[in-house]
């Protein structure tokens, strides 16, 4: 079997390429994954309770964690039914403080909601979020995969004039704010950032 080196990735990662590696699973098969710190170890272990699989780890003497998971029956495949699930997203950084960090996190939520099952119906960009789905962002890719999984990307038409982009979307189309409310009132689960 062999081992996914996830030791030096970010949070979310080594999560993510453990449930990869699960989905294409039998019941009974091992997901062995190599992580170097406490914290992927919880996280590798709260994803394994949330999908009913076997967990284990074993610390390495060189101070790293070898994660063991057993596929059960029923492993996560991808499911593409409809999530309801709307994203409005108005700035091109998540939380406050430091703005490095917050460029940092909102590339990670990008990238986390492509291993959403199923993926978010529609993801509305305003203001400085328009600029994630231009060219030169780093959230183009993911924003891509998204789309080619039924995902609407939808990016301000104003705030792409305001920030001279509007000839530089790199992903998705143009809308206007009365379709950016009517989305947001017809959803069925709403995540504003």
């Amino acid at each position: 079997m062999e081992t996914i080196n996830a030791t030096g990735k970010p949070c979310p990662i080594p999560v993510i390429e453990a449930k990869k590696a699960l989905r294409s699973c039998a019941a009974g098969d091992t997901v062995r994954i190599l992580v170097d710190n406490d914290i992927a170890r919880q996280n590798l272990e709260k994803m394994a309770k949330g999908l009913g699989s076997a967990f284990g780890f074993e610390k390495q003497s060189d101070g790293n964690i070898l994660v063991i998971l057993t596929a059960q029956e029923g492993s996560p495949g991808r499911k593409e039914e409809r999530s309801g699930l709307v994203l409005a997203i108005g700035k091109n950084t998540m939380g406050t403080g430091n703005e490095e960090l917050g460029a940092i996190l909102i590339k990670s939520f990008v990238y986390s909601l492509t291993e959403l099952d199923p993926p978010p119906e529609m993801i509305l960009f305003f203001n400085s979020g328009v600029t994630l789905s231009t060219e030169g962002s780093a959230a183009v890719k993911d924003l891509k995969s998204l789309e080619e999984r039924g995902c609407i990307i939808s990016s301000c038409g104003t705030c792409l004039d305001f920030y001279n982009l509007k000839d530089k979307l790199a992903v998705g189309n143009v809308t206007n704010m009365y379709a950016i409310v009517e989305a947001m009132a017809q959803a069925g689960k709403l995540i504003n950032i």
